[in-house]
């Protein structure tokens, strides 16, 4: 590569870096000129950007960016003069021209040129409509500065984070980007910065091991004292009864050194105070500062969202304009990442649905111009953003004429429904009110995914509705996915975390208040009935073998699903940096991640929502255990267990319920890979299994437990269809104990075979 190359490439990419930052510049002010089109800071500011970018494109020999530039230029200070007066023509122009600069300083658009000729004839008619026949458009040159092909920058994929740093000369900042107010950016890969995150963590948690030491050497300090009020005492008895100078010089001696090492000891003592203090302080600043390199402002997301807002009205025919509040709210940058999609889509909404035509604005008694809101604020460690419109709402009559014409629910239910639930079919995937698809909407294909990549970024949204007068979006999302507020509890002697966002509220239930409905248990809380679940089962930990007389019950939530799970403990509120769990193990059941904490212990994340999917699939199987308290627990415990895999959902609940109505404790298995999964977690009396299953059949699972250690003692009965000798010697080889064909078995025939193979219920 020649130094001119060189040169041209290093020219091109400032070029590049400066229309980024002038387009914005412009953007914003062409659309407050709009409002008021002789607002002279605005024009003096566009102007100035279009200047800039003039001499920047001639610098780097771009013709098409000066040709543009210079005429956009032109516009704006015959603003400026008073010869022109800025009106929507010239605003969708020059806006025109904001984009062309934009696309100008990044080459390789092959429709470039005809763009950039049609704009300057469009912008010659604007500024002198009465030579519009005789104009033609200068010839404009697209050559690139250097007559060799220009070298490709490779830059790798890279985020910027943000440092506080002293603003550096002019002179200084050339070739570096530069954030509002002088701060310097620098580039920092996302790999990096996830582990200086990481390594500030785990320096927060080593200054916690200081504590120990620190707590050794105070009761080292109380021993030391006592030892020398001890000898104290031994002095006086001493000189009281008449002992030798010789014993008495030594116990001088004694208390001598003591009181040497006393003063050594404090002074270690107050010096090792003194550092633990200011390790722990600098290691929490250097954690705080990592984690605020990954924070940006709101703003960041809402680049070019008022002028879309703005273009989208126009084009729809309609005045829109976008208010923003709270730009400076700081979020964690991958999650603004994943917000600029769904904020899209649901600003694009409120224009497209929301804001009426003008002419029914003012038959509403409505201002002419329609106003969208975006508010973002901090609430509780989530990021909290509401978009609300002036609009006309939804039309919830046609709206539940809808939900009945695509058979989602019946009229008699939807006429009873609330207006919450009404607005709830909104996100179904392909519902949609318009009639007619067009390029903005009615494909159905709009709510639905917004609402998927909220909750992807662990939130929610809801719509709230206020008649004729607008609707509002609400959504709450994780500041930062890299830390997350949590509830540290106890399960089986481990510590586990549930995210706080998933978190209605925590409870200690007295054992009476746990009550059984429809074979599953429950509370009463608030007015309703919360299933009830052991986190030890889910979490395929011991249970407690604690006798108290309450029940500690975290109520996590999601979506409108809520459960009641019990811990042995509640340890607490923690803020857990997330730490990914190793990408071999694939992923872990229940469980989202971990984190470290203050001690320097390993916790568990709960993955909230595959949870509620273990205790759907516990429900469906009927393998939910009960919670109980003391003796009733120790009673339960010695009650025999039988494990039945069937994959006819009859068989399964007649055979559930013959044995559970003789005492018997019942798991029940969908087919063989199901049952193999429940008996290698689960401790079992009896296997009862059909044979053919999908997945696995009986003959396989039998053949399977007879080769494991832990289970080739199980007793097994094999209850089948098939009737045939080959058929039972099959079952009987492969090691059952016991055949029985459904076709001839009945109630006792299936109760007296269980009892002959493992006896009672209670054994």
């Amino acid at each position: 590569m020649t130094p001119e190359q060189m040169r041209d490439a290093s020219l091109l990419e400032l070029f590049s870096l400066e229309a980024d930052a002038q387009t914005q510049v412009l953007s914003a002010g062409l659309l407050a000129l709009e409002r008021n089109p002789t607002q002279a800071d605005q024009l003096e500011a566009c102007m100035r950007a279009a200047h800039s970018l003039k001499g920047a494109a001639r610098i780097v020999g771009v013709d098409a960016g000066v040709s543009v530039a210079h005429v956009m230029e032109d516009c704006l200070v015959g603003a400026q003069e008073g010869r022109l007066l800025l009106r929507a023509e010239h605003i969708d122009a020059l806006l025109q021209g904001t984009d062309l600069l934009m696309r100008i300083a990044t080459p390789g658009d092959e429709t470039l040129e005809p763009a950039v000729q049609s704009f300057l004839l469009q912008m010659a008619a604007l500024l002198d409509p009465a030579a519009t026949s005789t104009i033609t458009a200068p010839p404009v040159s697209f050559a690139m500065p250097s007559e060799q092909p220009v070298p490709r920058v490779e830059v790798p994929l890279v985020e910027e984070a943000h440092l506080d740093a002293e603003p550096e000369p002019a002179a200084q900042r050339k070739g570096k980007r530069s954030a509002e107010g002088g701060e310097r950016v620098l580039r920092v890969t996302a790999e990096r910065l996830n582990s200086l995150l990481d390594l500030s963590s785990k320096s927060l948690v080593e200054t916690q091991r200081l504590k120990p030491y620190l707590a050794t050497l105070q009761r080292l300090k109380r021993m030391h004292s006592q030892s020398i009020r001890a000898l104290d005492g031994l002095k006086s008895q001493l000189e009281a009864s008449g002992q030798s100078a010789e014993v008495q010089d030594a116990l001088a001696q004694a208390q001598q050194l003591l009181g040497q090492t006393q003063q050594i000891l404090l002074q270690q003592a107050a010096d090792l105070d003194e550092f633990g203090w200011q390790a722990s302080q600098r290691a929490q600043l250097l954690y705080d500062t990592a984690l605020a390199c990954r924070m940006r402002p709101f703003a960041d997301v809402l680049t070019g969202q008022s002028r879309m807002v703005r273009d989208l009205g126009r084009s729809l025919g309609k005045q829109v304009r976008l208010y923003i509040e709270g730009e400076k709210t700081q979020v964690d940058r991958d999650v603004l990442e994943k917000l600029e999609a769904p904020l899209t889509h649901l600003l694009r909404n409120a224009v497209d649905h929301g804001i009426e035509l003008p002419e029914r604005r003012l038959l509403a008694g409505k201002p002419l111009e329609g106003h969208v809101r975006l508010r973002a604020s901090h609430q509780a460690g989530l990021l909290v953003l509401e978009i609300s419109d002036d609009g006309g709402g939804v039309d919830l009559q046609r709206l539940r004429q809808s939900i009945v014409e695509r058979q989602l629910s019946p009229a008699e239910t939807v006429a009873q429904m609330s207006e919450a639930e009404l607005l709830t079919f909104l996100f179904l995937p392909g519902f949609s009110l318009r009639d007619e698809v067009t390029e903005v909407s009615g494909r159905g294909v709009g709510l639905d995914a917004v609402q998927h990549m909220v909750r992807q970024l662990r939130g929610a949204i809801v719509m709230t509705h206020t008649g004729e007068q607008g609707s509002c979006f609400h959504l709450e999302v994780p500041l930062t996915l890299s830390v997350v507020r949590s509830l540290v509890v106890e399960v089986g002697e481990e510590a586990y975390a549930f995210p706080l966002a998933h978190i209605e509220r925590t409870l200690e239930l007295p054992a009476e208040a746990i009550v059984q409905i429809e074979g599953r248990q429950h509370f009463w809380h608030e007015g309703r009935h919360i299933g009830l679940v052991a986190a030890s089962q889910l979490l395929n930990r011991p249970p407690s073998q604690t006798d108290g007389q309450t029940i500690k019950v975290v109520v996590i939530s999601e979506r409108e699903t809520l459960y009641g799970v019990a811990v042995e403990r509640l340890i607490g509120e923690r803020v857990l940096v997330v730490m990914p769990l190793d990408a071999r193990l694939g992923k872990v059941q229940d469980i989202s991640s971990g984190a470290l904490l203050d001690d320097g212990s390993v916790v568990l994340i709960i993955d909230v929502e595959d949870l509620l999917r273990s205790v759907d699939k516990l429900l469906s199987t009927g393998r939910l255990e009960r919670i109980e308290r003391g003796q009733s627990a120790a009673r339960e415990a010695a009650r025999k267990r039988v494990l039945v895999v069937d994959d006819s959902l009859t068989v399964r609940e007649l055979q559930r319920k013959l044995l559970s109505n003789r005492g018997y404790e019942v798991a029940v298995a969908v087919d063989g890979m199901d049952g193999w999964n429940a008996l290698r977690s689960e401790d079992f009396d009896l296997l009862i299994t059909d044979i053919d299953m999908p997945r696995m059949d009986g003959i396989e699972l039998v053949t399977l437990l007879r080769r494991d250690s832990r289970l080739q003692s199980l007793p097994v009965m094999v209850v089948s269809y098939k009737d045939r000798e080959e058929d039972r010697r099959r079952g009987l080889d492969a090691g059952a104990d016991y055949y029985l064909a459904k076709a001839s078995f009945h109630d006792d025939a299936l109760l007296d075979a269980v009892v002959e193979l493992i006896g009672g219920a209670q054994g």
